[in-house]
């Protein structure tokens, strides 16, 4: 197929459009208030043999909370490897929908609730299940590969399932195996990883709203006035800021290298929420926002996601009390689902064992 037919059908798909919330206005609490919110939320989570999964990108005081009460700061992936392993009946999910989805998709048998079930991501609105599956119908010889940040029936639709941490290695091996690729949703990331396997891909038109903000000219200035820190980027970002980089990867690889260079300051293009676990594992090293300002920047997110801004103490306390946000996946769509994610589980335990 030429590449102007897969420009003609990628200019078909209907991009759909979403409501990008205003960031939530939470009432400001004492340190008291704090402490009494977290002690109840710590009750009610023995209480009801619960734990707490939260993401990178929330609220630091959530993160604090969830690594004292015994649960775990991760990304998605990570989130719900430890809610499988963990003997706990309920999984609080504190993050966005795609992330309690996945959760409840490997763990049927558990109960798991989220502070807000609104709390949505750019990349999954943007990837309409109906759209992606009529997409893909038109390239039936190609193998489907769906970034995680995706809905329970994308992935159903899917031949893998990846996160950002094992993109790279996944791709490689379908190349390496003469596999052509459709790639959803986010078109940065899916460059990147062509750009470093030479893997034949198609791309779904998709982009975080967040990375999607950073920008080269605006980072280079930075660089300049800190010439000796390094940078460290989201492969979801766009390829001039990427070309920038000292270190390109996941969200836990960029934790890893502001913990292991040697460098003492680190300009970070990727959601500031991350500042916090990066501060918990190298407590003495300067950490700057990559800009988002610019020319054609419009800060709706300001390197913070609208969407895990919608997770806080108060919204927990809430589910927990009263049971509400529960998290259900048809079961026929959770078997279906589970099978290109479990493949990727396999392919990372495979990876171990080398």
């Amino acid at each position: 197929m030429s590449n102007a037919d897969t420009k003609n059908r990628l200019a078909a798909v209907s991009k759909p459009l979403f409501v990008i919330p205003s960031h939530p206005i939470w009432p400001e609490l004492s340190k008291k208030e704090e402490q009494q919110l977290k002690e109840r939320i710590a009750e009610l989570l023995e209480k009801q043999n619960g734990v707490l999964l939260a993401h990178y990108y929330t609220d630091a005081r959530l993160q604090d909370l969830a690594e004292a009460t015994g649960g775990c700061v991760a990304d998605s992936l990570e989130m719900a490897r430890f809610g499988t392993e963990h003997p706990a009946d309920t999984l609080i999910v504190a993050g966005v929908r795609f992330m309690g989805e996945t959760s409840k998709i490997l763990n049927n048998e558990k109960r798991v609730l989220m502070p807000d079930l609104g709390a949505t991501c750019s990349l999954d609105e943007g990837c309409p299940a109906d759209q992606f599956s009529e997409f893909c119908d038109q390239y039936p010889d190609h193998t489907v590969v769906v970034y995680a940040n995706t809905s329970a029936a994308v992935k159903a639709r899917s031949d893998w399932v990846v996160t950002s941490g094992i993109a790279l290695p996944i791709i490689k091996h379908l190349s390496e195996n003469n596999k052509q690729i459709i790639w959803g949703p986010d078109k940065h990331l899916g460059s990147y990883v062509q750009r470093e396997t030479g893997a034949e891909m198609i791309f779904w038109p998709g982009s975080c709203i967040v990375h999607e903000e950073f920008r080269s000219i605006a980072l280079e200035r930075v660089r300049k006035l800190y010439p000796d820190a390094a940078v460290l980027v989201h492969p979801e970002s766009p390829e001039a800021v990427i070309s920038q980089a000292d270190v390109v990867g996941s969200t836990t690889a960029l934790i890893e290298a502001v913990a292991s260079l040697p460098n003492d300051a680190f300009i970070v293009a990727t959601d500031k929420g991350i500042f916090s676990k990066m501060k918990k594992v190298a407590p003495s090293k300067t950490l700057i926002e990559a800009p988002t300002e610019g020319e054609g920047a419009t800060c709706q997110s300001c390197a913070r996601c609208p969407w895990m801004g919608m997770n806080s103490l108060q919204n927990l306390l809430e589910v927990l009390e009263n049971g509400k946000n529960e998290v259900f996946v048809q079961a026929d769509l959770a078997a279906k689902a589970r099978i290109p994610i479990q493949r990727m589980l396999d392919f990372a335990q495979q990876m171990i064992k080398r």
